[in-house]
């Protein structure tokens, strides 16, 4: 019928309309803002809340807050410091680090982050995402993957990591991920630990890998050095999540620390 042309239509033309989202990952240790090399040697690079004020001006997509000390510390979230950063972005903000309650998200959420990530937590017990989806909505929680190359002589493929990258999970990836597809969480971070602050370029290959298992939202982190390595990831798999860390926080061949982001 024309009603169902007409409605077709403005469906198409929104989908045609979004486009990808390109985030700086900031990460947290001792309160302060570093960047690591394959999860290794956090380096200070500033203040987080003086990052976000320079990414507000820089009319950034989105933000990624991880806490890398809380879950290794066995803490609870800063819920202080989430509160100034909420008070401080001008753009969505997803939050990780430590959350292991149905009741630390909702705290999370209600302090203005627009999304509350887990890792260690939900791969002990993914009954911990069905609580959290119910009381936050699906579409506010974020499952991180920390994943790493297994040798050759180990048969290749990858294993998943929690802890900063020190504790191998006794999971399989291909279930655990075909769990959360039946939960039906709002997105996964795919974050390569090999890749981690190389600045060489996106793990294709455990996309791809990841990508042939679910239809959940993407987003891709580790391994961003130039714009073009985030238009080769928009340009293969177009409406996707781009994620980096160093690419946003260093500039030049000898990476002096400078806030930076893409203009339109």
């Amino acid at each position: 019928s024309l009603q169902w042309n007409s409605n077709a239509y403005k469906f198409c033309k929104n989908i045609v309309m979004l486009r990808s989202r390109v985030i700086p990952c900031l990460l947290i240790h001792k309160k302060g803002l570093v960047k690591t090399v394959n999860f290794k040697e956090p380096k200070y690079v500033g203040d987080p809340i003086n990052a976000v004020k320079i990414f507000n001006e820089k009319e950034v997509d989105e933000l990624i807050v991880l806490d890398i000390d809380a879950s290794v510390e066995n803490r609870e979230p800063d819920f202080e410091m989430i509160k100034n950063l909420a008070n401080e972005c001008r753009m969505p903000f997803c939050y990780g680090g430590g959350v292991t309650t149905v009741e630390q998200a909702k705290k999370i959420i209600s302090l203005g982050a627009e999304k509350v990530a887990l890792s260690q937590s939900a791969i002990s017990n993914t009954n911990i995402l069905r609580s959290i989806a119910k009381e936050v909505g699906n579409q506010s929680v974020v499952v991180i993957l920390d994943l790493k190359k297994r040798g050759i002589l180990k048969g290749g493929g990858y294993d998943l990591y929690t802890k900063n990258g020190k504790h191998k999970a006794d999971v399989k990836i291909l279930d655990f991920i075909t769990e959360i597809n039946s939960i039906g969480i709002g997105e996964i971070v795919i974050n390569s630990i090999d890749n981690d602050g190389m600045m060489t370029g996106y793990d294709f290959q455990l996309v791809d890998m990841i990508r042939n298992y679910t239809d959940l939202p993407i987003t891709v982190l580790g391994g961003a050095g130039n714009l073009n390595h985030i238009k080769e990831v928009i340009s293969r798999y177009k409406i996707i999540g781009v994620a980096a860390g160093s690419l946003f926080v260093f500039k030049g061949k000898y990476n002096a620390v400078l806030i930076n982001y893409p203009n339109q």
